[in-house]
């Protein structure tokens, strides 16, 4: 646990309490803060009651006593409307920060790598910390991905924290400039929460606030958005700025040709390996997310062939092209996390006989963008909310079944891959949607498909698709 003792004797409000707001609310107690914790969710109240938190109402309380509120980054502070605790914490004068900003007030030594991106933060963030990790770097990797910030390890000087950041988590981060800030891509997404695409975008942007020489920028080109943000830091000149792709050749950065990584940081453009063999890196959107982790881990000072051998043995995420089982020559894979169009289209790319299983809360544009990936669609299996849109969008366009639930379209998916026996067929779970209408969140979504696919019969191999 961090070390906030600086709020030792100060009122100090928590807005949210689940992972990351608990955390940051056990973490101000054990500093001796005077924490008034609050949530609208009556058992999450109860579950910080019972670790003797604190609990105060902040919709009734004297707001001119703390000078700051920690707020969970999924509760709005600005649009689509304030949350009214955050609307009074602004009305006086309080200051409104997450957790990942405490994290870099306690821990200013130390080095921070930052990610983000609309898709493949996650990925990325992870294949930097599994890099830094078997190079024996003294890390820490969390933010938006796992560990809540302030449940990492202490580490100060000589140590790098590894975070994955969100659009939400950026906009209330103040005092951190990273050593090393990764923008992989930009697609629309969140868009009520930042008052359309040029909030979303300057959310985004603030990975890069206040980088000066020798800070290093790294840019995916992959997309028009990114590749301006690239343009006008290059321009600009503040810091060291590389860029990255997937799938094609840019000067002076890290990039993948038919699925070759080259080094040209030095100019020399140099063949470090083959990607294609990584099974748990499948797609050219993960050649990118494998590019920008070989230029944040080379920037920070880590030997190319190091790179290489521990992105060889990166063992993937759950609920990312997760490979749960083959069974009777059909790959079920776990998609879940790709809650977006642009997301499942990269997904739907990787494969050329897909039994899409598709459907849920659907986010603005519903499925606009993914055309090209349409050929690649044997079937659509829709569930959820986004069920009569999604088939509206795609009548005409692919042969689709209207199933409601994943516990309908799992075995559906299975009975009609094996009667069509199309080589390289898979049942791909890619909802291009968030899961808030049938599950709490991705992972729940990820786990009811595992669970369901674990449950098929037939024979089982052991493959990758």
């Amino acid at each position: 646990m961090i070390d906030l003792g600086f709020f030792s004797g100060y009122p100090v409000a928590v807005l949210g309490l689940g992972r990351s707001g608990l955390a940051a609310a056990r973490a101000l107690h054990a500093a001796g803060a005077e924490v008034w914790a609050w949530d609208d969710n009556e058992d999450r109240r109860a579950a910080a009651r019972a670790k003797d938190i604190p609990l105060v109402d902040l919709m009734t309380c004297n707001w001119r006593e703390p000078t700051t509120l920690v707020i969970s980054p999924g509760i709005p502070h600005t649009h689509p409307a304030p949350h009214p605790a955050a609307a009074l914490a602004r009305a006086n004068n309080v200051e409104i920060v997450g957790d990942i900003e405490l994290l870099a007030r306690a821990q200013r030594n130390a080095q921070y790598i930052g990610i983000t991106g609309t898709n493949g933060k996650s990925t990325a963030t992870s294949l930097i910390g599994h890099i830094f990790q078997l190079a024996g770097r003294g890390v820490a990797v969390g933010g938006n991905l796992g560990v809540p910030a302030l449940e990492l390890e202490p580490l100060d000087t000589g140590g790098t924290y590894v975070l994955e950041m969100s659009s939400y988590q950026l906009e209330i981060t103040l005092s951190i400039t990273f050593d090393i800030a990764v923008l992989l891509n930009i697609s629309p997404d969140h868009l009520d929460r930042h008052g359309g695409m040029d909030g979303y975008i300057t959310a985004k942007k603030q990975i890069f606030h206040r980088q000066t020489r020798p800070r290093t920028a790294i840019v995916g080109v992959d997309d028009d958005i990114c590749r301006r943000i690239f343009d006008d830091l290059r321009a600009a000149g503040d810091q060291d700025v590389v860029p990255v792709s997937g799938k094609r050749r840019c000067a002076g950065g890290v990039y993948a040709l038919d699925g070759v990584l080259h080094d040209d940081t030095d100019g020399q453009a140099l063949a470090v390996m083959g990607l294609s063999e990584i099974a748990t890196l499948p797609g050219a959107h993960n050649w990118q997310n494998a590019a920008a982790a070989y230029a944040a881990c080379k920037a920070a000072g880590i030997e190319a062939p190091v790179i290489a051998a521990c992105l060889r043995s990166f063992p993937g995420l759950a609920h990312r092209q997760e490979l749960i089982a083959s069974i009777d020559g059909i790959a079920y894979i776990n998609d879940s996390k790709a809650t977006n169009a642009d997301a499942a289209g990269k997904a739907l790319s990787c494969y050329d006989q897909v039994y899409w299983i598709a459907g849920g809360q659907a986010k603005d544009g519903g499925l606009d963008g993914m055309e090209p990936p349409y050929t690649r669609i044997a079937h659509a299996f829709l569930i959820g909310e986004a069920e009569a849109d999604f088939a509206a969008a795609l009548n005409g366009k692919v042969a689709l079944s209207r199933c409601g639930t994943l516990e309908r379209a799992v075995p559906s998916a299975r009975e009609l891959a094996l009667a069509e026996a199309k080589d390289g067929a898979v049942v791909l779970l890619s909802p291009a949607c968030a899961s808030f209408d049938q599950f709490t969140d991705f992972e729940a979504r990820g786990e009811a498909f595992r669970t369901l696919v674990e449950a098929l019969p037939g024979a089982r191999e052991v493959m990758a698709p």
